[in-house]
């Protein structure tokens, strides 16, 4: 072996060792500060409890609304962003003229380097006001809000990774499919995109992970308000909102509960990973 390949190859090993390093170090932050208040303050209460008062006397830690948030807020972008996406990663591998592909493939790329709290800025003027409307005059800072600044958020995750899963699909499935009678679009619908399920599933599971993530862009339109989601016209608070909001009361229990909160926000992240190799498992 040449010593420049030797050289590169070190250098590969070096980064893939730094990548699996700076999870052992994130795990052992999370367990380590987080497991300890965890225990202190009841696994179930932390996880069942209905009330977020760090500040009270007593102080009562108790998560379960903000896990709701969490969840209702993504499924919510999940309905409105994952159709959207795969449908338009469709048109855009199959079924785009040039010329529109040309405009359209940037504009894409330009939603995914859009900042985070300029999404925000932009439900805040575009999004609130038309929820207001909608509430009839009541708050537009609701779990609806934060819903579609989501849906519209991942977006370009979901329709880049599909995209490239459609294209790598070889093309002999579709010319096979045209060959026995199939049209255009049911080749496609049919036998390249079901080909494709496994990369469009990635790029699915990765939207859903930023959704879940997401924090700034959320705090700005969601109201924050640490109660059990009701109706989808309801100021809510997720577990990263919550996290980023009490970052003023880094002391005492307060400290050791909002490092709990990342530790249950690490669960889901491992379960939805988990989840989605289980299905990639079986559906090849």
């Amino acid at each position: 072996m040449k010593t420049s390949e030797r050289a590169m190859q070190y250098v590969f090993t070096l980064c893939a060792a730094v990548s699996i390093l700076a999870v052992i170090l994130i795990c052992l932050f999370l367990f380590a500060n987080g497991l300890p208040g965890l225990f202190k303050i009841g696994p179930l209460a932390f996880l069942t409890g209905r009330e977020w008062s760090p500040n009270d006397i007593p102080p009562s830690f108790g998560i379960l609304p903000m896990i709701l948030g969490s969840l209702f807020v993504t499924a919510g972008a999940i309905i409105i962003g994952v159709p959207i996406g795969i449908l338009t990663a469709v048109y855009m591998a199959a079924l785009c003229p040039k010329k529109a592909y040309a405009v359209l493939k940037p504009a894409v790329e330009l939603l995914a380097g859009i900042p985070s709290v300029v999404y925000g800025f932009f439900g805040i003027v575009i999004i609130v006001p038309v929820i207001r409307l909608i509430n009839n005059g009541g708050s537009g800072s609701t779990m609806l809000t934060a819903a579609v600044l989501l849906g519209i958020m991942i977006l370009p995750t979901i329709i880049g990774i599909s995209e490239t899963a459609l294209r790598a699909v070889p093309v002999h499935y579709y010319e096979g499919a045209v060959a026995l009678g199939a049209s255009h679009m049911r080749a496609v619908y049919f036998v390249v995109v079901p080909a494709a399920r496994s990369g469009i599933l990635a790029g699915v599971v990765l939207g859903i992970g930023r959704a879940i993530g997401e924090t700034m862009a959320v705090i700005m339109v969601i109201g924050g308000s640490p109660a059990m989601p009701k109706s989808i016209f309801q100021s809510v608070r997720t577990l990263t909102a919550n996290i980023a909001m009490g970052a003023t009361e880094l002391r005492g229990d307060a400290a050791t509960a909002l490092v709990a909160t990342g530790v249950v926000l690490f669960f889901f992240t491992l379960l939805l990973n988990t989840g989605f190799s289980l299905l990639k498992g079986g559906g090849q």
